[in-house]
């Protein structure tokens, strides 16, 4: 294993998925497998003594599900990004899984290029989340604004609630849209320290601790 491949703990208890997946995992470059699980509370145990980078989560798991393993992680402050993985898309597993802290959110149906890039992406503490998710999350937002009988003040009033500048609205947009610190610098013609900052401003504005939760928030008060 190189020092910068990325240790992965699969979580998954469906043989042939975490077979499979598996295969994915110890075929990609820069990305090694530390070990499997195929309940929760493994997931949750072998998390705390192996400390891997990035968790790949099911959901529907035994003994305790993907979303409470997740919250008992994140609840333990380990340096963990967790990536959800799972065939489940409706409202209530992706917000569930999002609220708990996963740093990102992907389909099972997901090809192996685009499992990697996720995995590179969390690690890298970039917002993943899946185009049919991403879409999910912002049909639901667009229903919940439309019953609200928005007003043209509400994009304002939300943006001064939180006290976000014009360029940090720039910047939000980016994160929505998925990209990394130095892709921002690169699209807003900054420096990539001036990106992180605005970054680290955004998240402490909008009283976050990470960059899918910044992005789900912006789209759930309307700020893009």
């Amino acid at each position: 294993m190189a020092e910068t491949d990325i240790k992965v703990l699969l979580v998954e208890d469906h043989t042939m998925i975490r077979m499979g997946t598996a295969l994915v995992l110890e075929k990609a470059d820069g990305i090694t497998l530390i070990a499997q699980a195929e309940d929760g509370q493994q997931g949750v145990d072998l998390a705390k003594e192996l400390l891997p980078d990035v968790i790949l989560m099911d959901i529907g798991l035994p003994v305790i599900d993907g979303i409470e393993a997740t919250r008992q992680i994140k609840d333990a402050n380990l340096d963990t990004k967790i990536l959800i993985f799972t065939s489940r898309d409706n409202d209530d597993d992706v917000f569930a899984a999002l609220a708990a802290g996963a740093d990102g959110y992907i389909m099972k149906g997901a090809t192996p290029e685009q499992l990697t890039s996720a995995i590179i992406a969390v690690n890298e503490g970039t917002a993943w989340l899946d185009p049919a998710i991403a879409r999910l999350v912002l049909s639901s937002v667009q229903k919940q604004k439309a019953s609200e009988t928005p007003s043209s003040v509400d994009y304002k009033t939300a943006k001064n609630s939180f006290g976000l500048t014009d360029r940090e609205m720039e910047v939000l947009a980016l994160i929505v849209d998925g990209l990394s610190n130095p892709e921002i610098a690169e699209k807003l013609f900054i420096t990539r320290a001036t990106a992180k900052a605005h970054v680290h401003s955004i998240l402490q504005k909008l009283y976050v601790d990470d960059r899918t939760q910044a992005a789900v928030t912006a789209m759930r008060e309307g700020l893009v």
